[in-house]
C-alpha cells in the first residue's frame, strides 16, 4: 500500500475518534442529570433564598460560601447599622467639599441613585436618613412620639441628594455637611443583582435569587418552565405566603415595596415607614403596594419606592416613558377593595 495513502488514512481515523469522542462527551454532559440547589440564609437584616439549577455533582457549601462572602462585601459598605461600614464613614463627615473614595460597590448604588432622583424628581431620595431616624424607622430605633412640624422641617433642611457631587474620577463629596444617606430602598436590589453575577460568573445559566423580596430571574426552571415569582398580597392582616398575583419572569428583575409590612399606629392613624422627600412625612395617597419589572433589580428596588411616592397617574406615566420597565401599583380604595392600575406591558400570569 502507498505509504502517503495509509498514513492519511490513520490520520482520518484518529481525527473521526476525536470527533466521536468529542460528541459523546457533549451527549454525555448534556443528559448529566441535573437538581434544583435551594440556598438560603440571612443578610441586610432580612432573608434570602436563591434557587439554582446545577448539575447533580455541584457542590453547594462551596457556592453559599461565596454568596455569602460577597453579600457580606456589600453590608459592610452599605449598612449604616455597622458604624464602621462605607455609608456610616461618609455620613461622619462634616467638612463640605471633604473628597471622600468609594469601593466599586458604592459608587456603583450611588450613579443608580443619582439617576433615580432625577428621573423621580426627587420622589426617590437618597438622603432621607434624617427623616427615616425621626420617625423612628432607622437605626435609632421606634419612636415614642410622633414628630411636631419643626422637627419635620429642619430633617427636612438636610435632605436633598443633588447635594452630593460625584466626579468622573469616582470621588463624592457633600455640598452640604449636615447630608447623610441612606441606600436601604436599593442596597438589597443591589445585592441580588451582585449574586446573580456571581452565580453568572461561575458558570450558572438558571437561577433565581431573592432577598427580602426583591428578585432576579435567569433562565428557566428545571422543567423549563419560567419561573414564577408571587406579590404579597398588600394587607397588613396577610400572611407572607397570601399571594396577590404571580408574575412569570424570564431574564427579569422584580422588586415590590409597600406600606403594609414595616409600619406603626398612633391612635387611629397608621404610619407607614414609605416617606415622601417633599413633605417629610409618611405616604398617605392611598398607594398600598408597588411592584416593578426591570433590567435589574437595583433599579426596580428604587423605582418601587418612589412609585408609592408618586402615586398610581405620574408613577404610570414615568414606567410608559422608560424602555424595559413594567410596573404594577395597587391602590386601596374607601371601600377597602383594591384597584390595579398596570404600565402598558405588565403581564400577570
Amino acid at each position: 500500500m502507498d505509504l502517503f495513502l495509509f498514513y492519511s488514512q490513520c490520520k482520518f481515523i484518529r481525527m473521526s475518534c476525536r470527533v466521536l469522542v468529542l460528541t459523546m462527551a457533549l451527549v454525555c454532559t448534556a443528559c448529566l442529570p441535573q437538581k434544583e440547589m435551594r440556598l438560603a440564609g440571612k443578610t441586610m437584616g432580612t432573608t434570602y433564598h436563591i434557587k439554582v439549577v446545577a448539575g447533580w455533582f455541584t457542590a453547594e457549601t462551596d457556592l453559599q460560601a461565596r454568596i455569602d462572602q460577597r453579600l457580606a462585601e456589600i453590608n459592610r459598605s452599605m449598612s449604616t447599622y455597622d458604624p464602621d461600614s462605607e455609608i456610616s464613614r461618609f455620613n461622619r463627615i462634616r467638612k463640605a467639599g471633604a473628597p471622600f473614595t468609594p469601593s466599586d460597590d458604592f459608587i456603583a448604588v450611588l450613579r443608580v441613585a443619582a439617576e433615580l432622583h432625577r428621573l423621580t424628581e426627587g420622589a426617590w431620595d437618597g438622603t432621607l436618613d434624617p427623616l427615616i431616624n425621626l420617625w423612628g424607622f432607622g437605626r435609632k430605633g421606634p419612636t415614642d412620639t410622633l414628630p411636631n412640624e419643626e422637627e419635620i422641617q429642619t430633617a427636612l433642611s438636610n435632605v436633598g441628594f443633588d447635594r452630593i457631587r460625584m466626579d468622573a474620577s469616582g470621588a463624592i463629596a457633600k455640598q452640604d455637611p449636615a447630608v447623610t444617606l441612606d441606600l436601604a430602598s436599593i442596597a438589597k436590589g443591589y445585592g441580588v443583582d451582585a449574586v446573580a453575577r456571581l452565580l453568572a460568573e461561575n458558570g450558572f445559566s438558571d437561577y433565581l435569587v431573592e432577598i427580602g423580596g426583591e428578585v432576579v430571574a435567569q433562565g428557566r426552571r428545571k422543567n423549563g418552565n419560567p419561573w414564577v415569582v408571587g406579590i404579597n398580597r398588600p394587607d397588613k392582616a396577610a400572611s407572607a405566603t397570601d399571594v396577590y398575583k404571580a408574575i412569570p419572569l424570564i431574564d427579569r428583575a422584580m422588586a415590590t415595596s409597600g406600606d403594609y409590612r414595616i409600619f406603626f399606629r398612633k391612635g387611629d392613624r397608621t404610619y407607614s415607614h414609605i416617606l415622601d422627600p417633599r413633605t417629610g412625612r409618611p405616604v398617605d395617597n392611598g398607594v398600598v403596594s408597588a411592584t416593578v419589572v426591570a433590567a435589574n433589580c437595583t433599579v426596580a428596588d428604587g423605582l418601587a419606592t418612589a412609585l408609592m411616592v408618586m402615586g398610581p397617574q405620574k408613577g404610570i406615566e414615568l414606567v410608559n416613558r422608560l424602555k424595559g420597565v413594567e410596573c404594577l401599583i395597587v391602590v386601596r380604595q374607601s371601600d377597602g377593595r383594591f384597584e390595579d392600575h398596570l404600565s402598558q406591558g405588565f403581564v400577570i400570569r
